[in-house]
């Protein structure tokens, strides 16, 4: 149904400044939303080619009144839409295959880690060849490859919670190592302990690492001794010595608030320092033992404001530049008032990244996406929490409970011109 404010106009009364609304469907006219404000003659052009006779107009959110009916407007050179209107919707399929695409890899990553982590005590040699596999394809990718992204994937989708928070640590840390251009051999280090970095969980009863409700301070201390059964089971498992260093360290803290050993500074590893930080963020967003979630957005200030002295500092703001001011799976507000979720940064471009938009005039099962370095007259005004979205646009855009990531190329990698 027409919204209330808005009012019905000739085609002849539109003009630039005018903010006005196309009653069609989203692949029969040439514009990235159905809604917006008029800006130059090009548009003009175009909106009379659609051959719509009325249209909706909002006086609220124009910069003028529309011109009075049956004039005649200056002539203006209708160009061809056919064009643009074909490559639209050319974009829109081809980023449509490569969300799925991403998806279907990171089910397959969820299926190895979850394969790897169980299998380490009974066939320790299987599992680390399986995880060698997988950190090895990424890792070379992600070192090699020139435009990488990190996208937000559907964790919901898979039935192994317990292993997304490794393979999160683990694509985050990846990126991170492109970010601080690390060596291949590094960056598979850096892989091998973020899959296996919390291996010593499976030593600690369930009753603990299962509960829903805050740790006493005795449960507390059984939990933190998953670092030491970590890098025992490591070093009888087979990884390198580097890699269970890395495992024992992986919750020391530069200012010495760290366990089990209380190190500072650069007595730490500094593989171990570079996944402390990713693992602290993963925890701020998909917390265990009922923590407050927080959004990305929130997780990466807080870390910045209130736990800067807990970590290196250097390789902290490296992972905040790459993950941009709007990491993937934030909600936003686009400037011109829609409502999304970042789906998706490339590190190179962090301010400029990939949102799924609400559109009311697309399909759920394939929501209008927007490359915001292709919209130069778009940009994220600010980040929401779920509960602040409209109630149309949270059904709509259904924000996950659990964030989870993938590292793949730039979904606008590979895409025609």
């Amino acid at each position: 149904m027409p919204s209330s404010q808005y009012h019905f106009i000739d085609i002849s009364q539109i003009r630039i400044g005018l903010y006005i609304h196309l009653d069609l469907g989203w692949m029969d006219h040439p514009f990235t939303f159905s809604n917006f404000k008029i800006k130059d003659t090009e548009q003009l052009a175009k909106i009379r080619e659609t051959g719509l006779k009325k249209l909706r107009y909002d006086p609220k959110r124009s910069d003028c009144e529309p011109l009075p009916v049956g004039s005649s407007p200056e002539h203006i050179a209708m160009p061809a839409t056919e064009d643009v209107e074909r490559t639209k919707q050319r974009r829109l399929r081809e980023l449509h295959l490569a969300i799925d695409e991403s998806e279907k890899k990171f089910l397959l990553a969820t299926q190895t880690v979850r394969q790897a982590l169980r299998n380490l005590e009974e066939k320790p040699q299987a599992s680390i060849e399986q995880a060698q596999q997988l950190v090895n394809d990424i890792a070379h990718n992600v070192i090699t490859e020139p435009d990488i992204a990190v996208h937000a994937v559907n964790g919901n989708r898979s039935a192994d919670e317990n292993y997304l928070h490794p393979l999160n640590v683990t694509m985050l840390s990846l990126m991170l190592c492109k970010s601080l251009s690390m060596i291949e051999a590094d960056a598979k280090a850096i892989g091998m302990a973020a899959i296996f970095h919390d291996i010593g969980k499976a030593k600690i009863a369930d009753a603990i690492l299962l509960k829903e409700t805050p740790l006493d301070e005795e449960e507390l201390a059984e939990m933190r001794k998953h670092c030491e059964y970590g890098a025992q089971m490591a070093k009888e498992s087979g990884l390198s010595e580097r890699i269970g260093r890395v495992i024992l360290q992986h919750h020391e803290y530069a200012d010495g608030s760290g366990y089990p050993h209380q190190l500072k500074g650069t007595d730490i590893d500094p593989l171990a320092r570079l996944i402390a930080i990713v693992s602290a963020y993963d925890n701020l967003c998909n917390p265990q033992h009922g923590g407050h979630a927080l959004t990305p957005y929130e997780a990466l200030s807080h870390m910045f404001s209130h736990q800067r002295s807990k970590f290196d500092e250097w390789i902290l703001k490296q992972f905040i530049k790459s993950l941009g001011v709007y990491p993937p799976g934030s909600v936003v507000q686009l400037s011109n008032g829609a409502h999304g979720i970042v789906i998706s940064v490339n590190p190179n471009k962090p301010l400029k990244p990939f949102v799924m938009v609400h559109d009311p005039d697309k399909e759920r099962d394939a929501p209008l996406v927007i490359d915001l370095r292709q919209e130069p007259s778009l940009a994220i005004n600010l980040c929401l929490r779920p509960h602040q979205l409209p109630p149309e646009s949270l059904i709509y855009l259904n924000p996950r409970h659990r964030v989870s990531y993938f590292i793949d190329k730039d979904l606008a990698a590979g895409r025609s011109a």
